[in-house]
């Protein structure tokens, strides 16, 4: 009986023993495919680590998704540096690496990309805008180019119509760096906010709406078009005045054209950019005190200061920053509770850029991002 109880014991161990190995052997790593804005289909073997990201301002959006983004990147375009270095400040105050990342260029411009630099970092994926991705670039565009030599691309956008292309972003993102999970917790986030404010601007008065784009660092008076802030201020129940009067995404229109349309509401953008200049400066590390005096600058500069909006106390300032970035879902609150003073009487911008920073943010967001004006005057 022993030895026959051996002989079956010999027997099994073996068919045991393949079983527990196929239970607990981990499964096969599945690639990673995303439809990207462009229409394409993007696969991955795994989770990206090495990105080339040719619009720095980019990071801004990784940065939502990824708790060290900086960690991610093989090269990047010093736009990210160039105009928005207050958040570059906190980067590298986080993230030293961020210093020794190679450049590929400006990458706000087709022309100041370096399609070659960019291959030489052998990245595993690149990230282009949409305004890049259909840039011509000797025989080919930049994604055709890119993918000739291999390298994958993906296209994603936070600018030129963001609304519309800002949870897709994420979403592609989100899953080519394995974060799906942060970026579905941003998307909802960002979606219950923006659900919010378009149920209580329905059947709302449009009231006339000026963006003083860039305000006080350049002639009188740039303005967004089509796209971005017109969107923005569309969503928050406003009616931009100069869609009226620009063909384009941006333009320019006369002191004069202003004051004769003579907006319920004016919106003053600015940024650290504008500090040279003389402009109005708001951005992350600004303090509220600094950025009021920069706004009652430019509110009382000559025609801008005799508009009724800014007697009225209906006059305010915005980080122009929000302009490329899912963060802009606190300015489009800011914009609702000044378009609709009554309607939004409850809404907190600022906690709601509070629960962002500490919840998503890879980096403090604190600061001066917009002024409310200096009246708490109704409609």
């Amino acid at each position: 009986m022993i030895a026959w109880l051996t002989r079956l014991a010999r027997q099994v161990a073996p068919v045991l023993l393949a079983l527990a190995l196929t239970q607990t052997a981990p499964a096969a790593a599945q690639p990673l495919k995303v439809t990207d804005l462009a229409g394409r289909t993007v696969t991955l073997p795994g989770p990206a680590k090495r990105i080339v990201l040719a619009q720095g301002r980019q990071l801004n959006g990784l940065g939502l998704i990824h708790p060290d983004p900086v960690s991610l990147l093989a090269g990047w375009g010093s736009d990210h540096k160039r105009q928005n270095p207050d958040a570059y400040a906190r980067y590298a105050a986080k993230f030293p690496a961020i210093d020794a990342i190679p450049t590929v260029g400006d990458g706000a411009t087709p022309d100041g990309f370096s399609f070659e630099k960019a291959v030489s970092l052998t990245p595993d994926l690149v990230i282009l805008s949409q305004s890049l991705a259909g840039t011509r670039y000797g025989p080919g565009d930049l994604v055709q180019r890119f993918e000739a030599a291999g390298i994958p691309v993906a296209v994603v956008d936070f600018y030129l119509q963001p609304l519309r292309d800002t949870a897709p972003s994420l979403r592609i993102l989100g899953t080519l760096i394995g974060r799906e999970a942060q970026a579905e917790a941003y998307i909802r986030f960002y979606e219950e906010r923006r659900g919010l404010i378009a149920n209580r601007v329905r059947g709302a008065e449009r009231r006339s709406v000026f963006m003083h784009a860039h305000a006080g660092g350049f002639d009188c008076c740039q303005s967004p078009g089509k796209g971005t802030f017109n969107d923005f201020i569309t969503l928050a129940g406003g009616h931009n005045i100069a869609i009226d009067m620009i063909p384009g995404a941006t333009g320019q229109i006369s002191l004069e054209q202003l004051l004769a349309s003579d907006p319920a509401v004016y919106v003053a953008t600015g940024g650290l950019h504008l500090a040279s200049r003389g402009g109005l400066v708001l951005g992350l590390g600004i303090s509220p005190e600094d950025a009021a005096r920069s706004f009652a600058t430019q509110v009382a500069r000559p025609g801008i200061s005799a508009l009724a909006a800014v007697r009225n106390g209906r006059a305010y300032g915005l980080w122009h920053l929000f302009n490329d970035t899912p963060l802009h879902i606190v300015a489009i609150e800011a914009l609702a509770k000044w378009i609709h003073p009554e309607r939004f009487a409850d809404l907190d911008p600022q906690a709601t850029l509070n629960e962002i920073s500490a919840r998503f943010s890879a980096i403090p967001l604190e600061g001066a991002l917009w002024v409310d004006g200096t009246s708490k005057r109704g409609p």
